[in-house]
């Protein structure tokens, strides 16, 4: 196990029942406070992100993938665009329906957020059942974009994610 695994099976709390009864919420908090963890987190994930050939746009997932995408996209030297849950985003949009471990709900973007052909890497801190990681995949492939890879600071694994994730790649960096 590497010094970063480490940090994050030390520093990710879990919260049993929340935000309802069965569900394990993996609590981010205590990394993002730790300065050489969260350093160590974003170089991870830049060094990630490399490997991937060029990106035009860091795509961050509401609300956690904000936290990491704009300093992913500057480091990179990428946009940023956010990708909300509906009715937030007060310009024209596009939308998806995708279903949750825990119920559904609709992503959207603004419509004019991705040109067409651009290289967009998809950026959330948990993969679970992938719906919401494909959901803004969808919404990259309705502006014209291409997935270029994920990425995740934590994955639960046993909930499938990864396999769903496939056909457009997840990077990972931990099964958690």
């Amino acid at each position: 196990m590497s010094d970063l695994d480490t940090a994050i099976d030390q520093l990710v709390r879990p919260i049993e029942d929340w935000p309802e009864p069965g569900v394990t919420f993996r609590d981010i908090t205590p990394l993002l406070a730790d300065h050489a963890a969260l350093t160590d987190v974003m170089d991870a994930f830049v060094a990630h992100a490399e490997g991937l050939g060029p990106i035009d746009v860091v795509l961050g997932i509401e609300a956690r993938g904000f936290l990491f995408g704009p300093s992913i996209a500057l480091r990179l030297g990428a946009g940023f665009v956010p990708v909300r849950k509906s009715g937030k985003l007060p310009a024209t949009t596009l939308s998806t329906a995708y279903d949750l471990e825990y119920g559904s709900a609709v992503l959207e973007m603004h419509v004019d957020a991705i040109v067409p052909g651009a290289r967009v890497l998809v950026v959330d801190d948990v993969l679970a059942t992938g719906g919401t990681m494909l959901a803004a995949a969808d919404l990259v492939g309705q502006a014209g974009g291409v997935v270029a890879g994920n990425l995740v600071l934590i994955e639960i694994g046993a909930l499938g994610g990864q396999e769903r994730l496939a056909p457009v790649g997840c990077g990972a960096l931990r099964t958690y």
